[in-house]
């Protein structure tokens, strides 16, 4: 088991890349505080996954909500091995319709809150040699113009991972990050229904959209996340993983014939 033992703090861990986290560090035999702001939706997460998973509802948007989620993991499990900081806003506007107040809640929510979440756990991270892991974007490189309050608040993630992987590496805290592309989580399936796509439309997509013929899923993106809170990617932090059906160069793929 690579996670025997760790207690671990996962935001986001209700549904899509959050909840298939969780499930796979407790396969790993981790002990896992699941972070949400959907009670409802948050029991039924917990109770799936059993008795080595706590539920902390907390709302990122208010400036408590760092304090109160370490001390709920330190109250369930006395200590603190990782940090999942996975908990995002997504969507957003271009530049001519951004406004202030979507701008200031993206921030709050996707950099603010995992800064102040980190520090809140720096000194029990620091006793247990622990890892944060930043659950990014393939947008932290520039993004889509109709993305930017999103792309920026990812790229700023971005750097807090190597800023502070740089000046923590002698507590022995390592921070990395893992930077999704497209994912099909439920919440994407839904949106894109919303607008109109067809029910099958994850079926429907060519090569040209996704090169191995099929859409990254949450539970791929754990198994990635699993290495990066283990202990075998010791002593690596400061790393930025693009995990991406295309390269940041860009998308040129061949013709099929």
């Amino acid at each position: 088991m690579r996670l025997k033992d760790k207690a671990i703090i996962i935001t986001g861990g209700t549904s899509g890349i959050g909840a298939a986290i969780a499930t796979a560090a407790i396969r790993e035999g981790a002990k896992v505080l699941v972070h949400g702001i959907n009670e409802v939706e948050g029991k039924a997460t917990v109770e799936r996954l059993g008795s080595n998973a706590v539920l902390c509802i907390a709302d990122l948007m208010k400036d408590d909500a760092p304090q109160i989620i370490v001390k709920s993991a330190l109250a369930a499990f006395g200590k603190i091995d990782g940090l999942v900081n996975n908990a995002a806003i997504f969507g957003g506007t271009n530049i001519s319709e951004q406004s202030v107040e979507h701008f200031r809640a993206m921030v709050q929510v996707n950099l603010t809150a995992p800064l102040f979440l980190i520090q809140a756990a720096f000194e029990e991270l620091k006793k247990s040699s622990g890892a944060v892991l930043n659950i990014g974007s393939i947008n932290a490189h520039a993004g889509e113009s109709k993305l930017l309050a999103y792309s920026i608040s990812k790229g700023g993630m971005q750097t807090m991972t190597r800023n502070l992987a740089n000046a923590n590496g002698v507590h022995s805290v390592r921070f990395n990050q893992i930077n999704p592309g497209w994912v099909l989580t439920e919440r994407e399936y839904r949106d894109k229904v919303a607008v109109g796509l067809k029910p099958s439309w994850p079926q429907d997509l060519t090569r040209v959209d996704i090169p191995a013929g099929a859409m990254t899923t949450p539970e791929q993106m754990a198994e990635g996340a699993i290495y990066w809170l283990s202990d075998e990617s010791k002593p690596f932090t400061g790393s930025v993983v693009d995990l991406e059906q295309f390269t940041i160069i860009g998308r040129n793929p061949e013709k099929l014939g």
